[in-house]
């Protein structure tokens, strides 16, 4: 257990010692490396499914950096805490881009973003304990195993194993992605361990260069800064809510993913956070920031579990530092280079990386069911993980249809929902 961070949070812990500005500025370099991976991850796999430029990397990264500062305000500069692109919302996303397009998306993302707002004001009158009934353990964990286990196809296509006929470049930069993103992340020491997916990327990047698999013309032909492509409402879309049913209920699992990470770094500074600065200001910081990035264009943000680790290693509980990592963010995302770089990254890299990436979404699902000791002796909680399971993976959809106002919810959302419904209504089982 780490000793008792200092009321400011901003010290190093246990020591009462203010760390010195090179020392922040590393932190804050590895803060980003922590995030930096997921985050471009997000876009990129969108994109790659979709078939369409729907988000854009350098977006991404500014919704990331302000989404954070945003997130700190909130707080009060009492919680320690990095938003990035949620994982989440990929495969709702690219639902909602076939329902209404572009727009659709962006729409239901600034709606996700106050949902978070009006939840946050809920819990400030009433406080936190319904969420707990609302969303208990064996809705949230098979709602997790779906968003991993619904993207699983997106890995097989990127790596081509889909294909009659796979290129063997392919299978070797997707299996040393892959395996080094696996040893990094079981034999890794420090902020390494932290970083697989980045290292995975990185090296699976040099090898496809290596095997002729990278054009580097755009990089080379870049300027070295450019305005990231900013997608505006009323300036390039208007508002279509053709996908809310389809995104929005994510919100009720991005919200449990929100309050997990905050407990577990309470656990390692040693203060509540749940109490202070509250859940419900640092929801309410979530969901502004939410709200801001699909504003601009950018997908949802999310708590990162990635940094909560960071801050357990570095010892070091500092929302300058944080703070520092979204400002260096969201200058990264205004260099041209840097852009065509990351958007060069071949497909197979992702993919091998991605085979472990979704493995572990679904993975932590199930722990979710383990650690709290769902009993699937229960009938009931069988009933709803079953139904949710079916529903989320099997590509369910119910649409409604009234003039030229039509609504659709599929997947993931619908399987959110009809969990929650179903473990309030369903009564518990009773023994002889």
């Amino acid at each position: 257990m780490i000793d008792i961070v200092e009321e400011n949070s901003n010290m190093l812990l246990g020591t009462g010692e203010k760390p010195p500005a090179v020392r922040w500025l590393l932190l804050a370099i590895q803060h980003i490396c922590a995030m930096f991976g997921a985050t471009i991850l997000v876009p990129i796999v969108v994109n790659t499914t979709a078939g369409a430029d729907i988000l854009s990397i350098p977006v991404a990264l500014v919704s990331s950096g302000i989404g954070t500062l945003i997130y700190l305000i909130c707080a009060r500069n009492r919680s320690p805490v990095y938003l990035g692109s949620s994982f989440a919302f990929i495969d709702p996303m690219i639902a909602g881009y076939a329902i209404g397009g572009t727009g659709s998306v962006f729409t239901a993302l600034m709606i996700v973003g106050i949902v978070y707002v009006i939840i946050s004001l809920i819990i400030r009158v009433s406080g936190p304990s319904w969420i707990n009934k609302l969303l208990p353990p064996v809705v949230v964990g098979p709602m997790i195993m779906v968003i991993g286990l619904s993207l699983a196809p997106t890995a097989i296509q990127e790596i081509g194993l889909d294909l009659a006929v796979i290129p063997w470049q392919n299978l070797v930069v997707a299996f040393i992605s892959f395996l080094l993103t696996a040893l990094v992340a079981v034999r890794g020491k420090g902020i390494i361990q932290v970083i697989p997916f980045l290292i995975g990327i990185i090296v699976g990047y040099i090898v496809a260069a290596a095997l002729g698999m990278v054009d580097f013309t755009q990089a080379l032909t870049a300027n070295v800064i450019e305005i990231p492509k900013f997608y505006i409402p009323f300036m390039h879309y208007d508002l279509n809510f053709a996908a809310v049913l389809t995104i929005v209920p994510i919100a009720l699992v991005t919200m449990v993913e929100h309050v997990g990470d905050h407990k577990v770094l309470s656990e390692i500074i040693g203060r509540d956070l749940i109490e202070d600065p509250g859940l419900q200001r640092t929801l309410l910081g979530d969901g502004i920031a939410t709200f801001v990035a699909a504003f601009l264009g950018g997908p949802a943000n999310t708590t990162y579990g990635e940094n909560t680790s960071v801050v357990g290693m570095t010892r070091l509980a500092s929302t300058y530092v944080i703070g520092l990592a979204a400002v260096v963010a969201i200058l990264f995302a205004f260099s041209g280079h840097l852009t065509a770089l990351l958007t060069a990254i071949p497909a197979p890299v992702l993919g091998g990386i991605s085979v472990l990436l979704y493995g572990f979404i679904c993975v932590n699902g199930l722990k979710i069911l383990i650690h709290n000791q769902v009993d699937f002796n229960n009938t009931k909680n069988v009933v709803v993980a079953a139904t949710m399971l079916v529903l989320g993976l099997g590509g369910a959809t119910l649409s409604v249809v009234s003039g030229d106002l039509s609504l659709s919810i599929s997947g993931m959302a619908l399987a959110a929902i009809v969990g929650v419904i179903l473990n309030l209504c369903i009564p518990e089982e009773k023994h002889e």
